[in-house]
């Protein structure tokens, strides 16, 4: 990659050229209906180049690294960066940085085979079929490294691994689901992530009907996550200029519950990603809520500098509108296990996962969207059985304020946010709005 990247800068005469490069190998097992039905895999490469003429900047990017077309790249981010207008805010493109090591490369996870694949599936196909039940889902494993150039002397580079697996388990009348990832494919248990769909489903047989109003509600992880990876933005110094964000006149201000704390973290044991962002800048570890306090913003180089700030590493590739934002969230968890919130409960729902979420009112952070896969009345401390989904229309900040219990931070996966690290929660006053249909 730096040889790439020495090589386009031979072929540029602009005041400054940037070059990001980009590697995956990615890798795929598909199965429903208990039986593999397909494998996949795939290998690519990206070279993107910005260029600076003027104070005037653009991007262009190739899947090629021959002369010709690294030449011909360089020539089109010129052209394309003479027809823009000049960029008051743009920033010389930064020196040399100093990263923190984030070990992300696991040899087991980037030497799986399809075989190892379809191992790990056939037992859990096999678990299915006894219980006559019918799996589907997705076993992936893959790399991706990716660096970042520049003329002023600055070379970052990062390479990680990433395994994912989902299982849903169906009945006739019912569903069960589980999904994780990690870099390191150990620590994936597909067959226990399988057991425990298959319980779910099992349990939601036959499922009844609760009226819909304000319920205390039991959100175990990939719920959570799928419900506040809503806020990852509100904490961008653009949409905070912009006014676009949540937390508008309330920074500094308690809004959330006192047990909330969340970080944005790079470097936790449960994260991923590379230690630079899109500018590559060192990322900072961020205190982003303190006992239910919006206390900081992240910044990209310009907005720091327009908002007197410090850049905290969190811009994206410039180019772009969206400046920047906090990408590896971390919220402090507590000692409850979702159990011992059952058991709390005298009457409740427990909801596995929710999806389909969209945003009805951006400064009030309300969402709306369905329970799915695993929906569960709780009476008297027990899950009482299964039950038919919820639409729900929920505010984000009036729930993390009403959190009684939590649960260990875990990392999470889910369908509608980028991974982080959640606990489950129990909420009371949780705002169902109607029953869907299923």
């Amino acid at each position: 990659m730096r040889r790439i990247a020495e090589r386009i800068f031979k072929f540029s005469d602009a005041d400054e050229t940037e070059v990001e490069i980009g590697a995956v190998t990615d890798a795929l097992t598909r199965f429903a209906n208990n039986t593999i039905h397909q494998n996949v895999a795939e290998q690519s490469l990206a070279v993107s180049v910005r260029t600076v003429l003027d104070g005037r900047t653009a991007r262009a990017t190739t899947n090629k690294t021959d002369d010709d077309s690294l030449r011909r790249v360089v020539e089109t981010a010129k052209s394309l960066a003479r027809s823009q207008p000049r960029n008051r805010d743009l920033l010389p493109m930064p020196g040399p940085q100093k990263y923190a090591k984030a070990a992300r490369y696991f040899e087991n996870t980037a030497h799986a085979t399809p075989a190892d694949r379809a191992r790990a599936v056939a037992r859990v196909t096999e678990m299915a079929e006894k219980a006559k039940q019918t799996a589907a889902g997705i076993f992936s494993t893959g790399v991706t490294q990716s660096a970042i150039a520049n003329t002023r002397g600055l070379f970052a580079s990062h390479r990680q691994t990433r395994a994912e697996f989902s299982v849903t388990i169906l009945e006739s009348d019912s569903s069960g689901w589980a999904k994780a990832n990690s870099p390191d494919l150990r620590r994936l248990d597909p067959a226990a992530m399988a057991r425990s769909a298959s319980e779910k489903s099992a349990a939601s047989r036959r499922p009844s009907e609760a009226a819909p109003g304000r319920w205390t509600v039991i959100l175990e992880p990939s719920a959570v996550l799928d419900l506040v990876g809503f806020l990852f933005y509100d904490f961008a110094a653009t949409a905070m200029a912009d006014q676009r964000s949540c937390f508008l006149k309330r920074m500094g201000k308690r809004v959330l519950g006192e047990n909330i704390m969340l970080h944005d973290d790079a470097y936790h044991p449960l994260q991923s990603g590379a230690p630079f962002d899109g500018e590559g800048i060192p990322r900072q570890k961020i205190l982003l809520v303190d006992k239910g306090v919006p206390s900081n913003l992240v910044y990209s180089r310009a907005n720091a500098k327009k908002m007197k700030a410090k850049p905290t590493g969190h811009g994206f590739s410039l180019p772009n509108e969206m400046g920047e934002a906090p990408m590896n969230l971390v919220f402090s968890g507590g000692n409850s296990s979702v159990d011992e919130m059952v058991r709390s409960t005298d009457r409740g729902i427990l909801v596995t996962r929710v999806w389909y979420i969209r945003e009805v009112d951006p400064y009030e952070k309300t969402l709306t969207g369905m329970t799915r896969d695993g929906t569960f009345l709780i009476q008297d401390g027990r899950v009482a059985g299964g039950l038919r989904n919820f639409r729900f229309n929920q505010s984000l900040l009036e729930m993390l304020s009403s959190v009684e219990m939590m649960g260990p931070a875990v990392r999470a996966a889910g369908e509608e946010s980028f991974e982080m690290v959640v606990p489950s929660m129990k909420v009371r006053n949780f705002h169902f709005s109607e029953v869907t249909k299923f």
